[in-house]
């Protein structure tokens, strides 16, 4: 499927006026639903804006990142919530999962994921393991003809309503011995524990593992599997970077529009230069982060993967960005944008949930002072 200008163009009228129709009269319900909607999701496969960025040959539909980056922000822009479910089914786990799954993996759960009726929450962090990835102590050991799997997990997405967990975990000693498994809801020997909520409203559920049995054929990457998964995650942190972005841009644009209207003092608040330069701060942040999303999108569809700086940066622009527009808007509404009943209070938590989601914004730094000096900084004392 061509990527061009003119056929994004044309796609993000479409998917918009999809949205405008479809999504944007349940938007503010649905931004305070905890469950996954799977309604919205099985909608969202039937107009295609599932798969878009997993290649043709690996059972997706082919349309590249960049035409996954203008699903979720042509959704964002009437139904922030919405666009979760277009980065599940884009660049969640689901992108690491289609590039490194065997063939009998992906014919037993890409057409359930792509379709909306499953969903697959990644299973990373732990209790001792959160930004250092590498310390994770979840282990998989060979028993018989399968293998076992003890640990914890915490903090995974959609852990407490998904069908499939890819779970990363520990084969052997030290980076090469870190692998992934496939452990599906319902597997003996895994506990889902009681659900905790998020700041913007949705829950995840710690995942115990104690002697939890898989066969052979659940082992997505094995030992010296780590790089790749982290390469896929960057992927990933293009969806966080979109949506930053787009829910940023939400709660800009419902507040310029009140801006322009609301009078005070006898006059419309947009002719107040300490408004005026909030509002111009946040345009300059907003467009300056998609252009850097841009370029690490289409340098992902020219070599398969982005880059890891080019993600960095975008990410770090992103969430910033996202954050201060919904800070701006937020302020400039007043009571009004504090408030429920708007769906500017929810962009203000789910932008600041993103600057810690899918690598904070120090490690980002961290990343990118890396590629700047040519070198490593390692975060271990020893």
């Amino acid at each position: 499927m061509s990527t061009d200008s003119d056929f994004l163009d044309e796609f993000r009228a479409s998917v918009a006026s999809f949205a405008a129709e479809h999504l944007a009269p349940g938007a503010l319900a649905r931004a305070h639903q905890s469950e996954y909607p799977r309604d919205i999701a099985r909608l969202l496969a039937k107009q295609g804006l599932l798969g878009l960025s997993i290649p043709e040959k690996l059972g997706g539909q082919g349309a590249g990142l960049m035409a996954a980056v203008t699903a979720i922000q042509a959704v964002a822009a009437h139904c922030p919530r919405s666009a979760d479910i277009v980065q599940a089914g884009n660049f969640g786990p689901i992108r690491t999962f289609a590039e490194y799954a065997s063939e009998e993996q992906r014919e037993r759960y890409l057409p359930g994921l792509l379709s909306g009726d499953l969903l697959m929450s990644l299973g990373m962090s732990e209790p001792d393991a959160g930004s250092a990835a590498t310390e994770l102590a979840t282990t998989v050991t060979p028993q018989g003809d399968g293998w076992v799997v003890n640990g914890t997990k915490v903090f995974s997405t959609h852990s407490a309503d998904a069908d499939v967990y890819l779970v990363y975990a520990r084969f052997g000693p030290g980076i090469d011995g870190i692998g992934s498994v496939l452990i599906d809801r319902g597997t003996p020997g895994l506990t889902i524990g009681p659900a905790s909520q998020y700041m913007n409203g949705e829950h995840w559920c710690p995942l115990y593992f104690d002697d939890c049995r898989i066969p052979a054929e659940q082992v997505l990457l094995g030992a010296g599997g780590f790089k790749q998964q982290i390469s896929g995650f960057n992927v990933e942190r293009l969806g966080n970077s979109a949506r930053s972005i787009a829910v940023g841009r939400y709660a800009f644009d419902r507040a310029k529009e009140y801006v322009l209207t609301r009078h005070q003092f006898g006059r419309p608040l947009a002719e107040f230069q300490g408004l005026q330069w909030m509002f111009a701060d946040a345009a300059v942040k907003l467009e300056s982060a998609q252009l850097l999303l841009e370029r690490a999108a289409t340098t992902g569809d020219r070599l398969g993967l982005p880059t890891a700086p080019e993600t960095a940066m975008a990410k770090l622009a992103a969430n910033q960005a996202g954050f201060f527009a919904a800070d701006v808007a937020m302020q400039a509404l007043g009571a009004t944008g504090f408030c429920d009943d708007s769906l500017v209070e929810y962009c203000f938590r789910r932008t600041r949930g993103w600057m810690i989601a899918g690598g904070s914004v120090e490690i980002l730094k961290n990343r990118i002072a890396e590629h700047v000096f040519g070198r490593r900084f390692p975060s271990r004392a020893n």
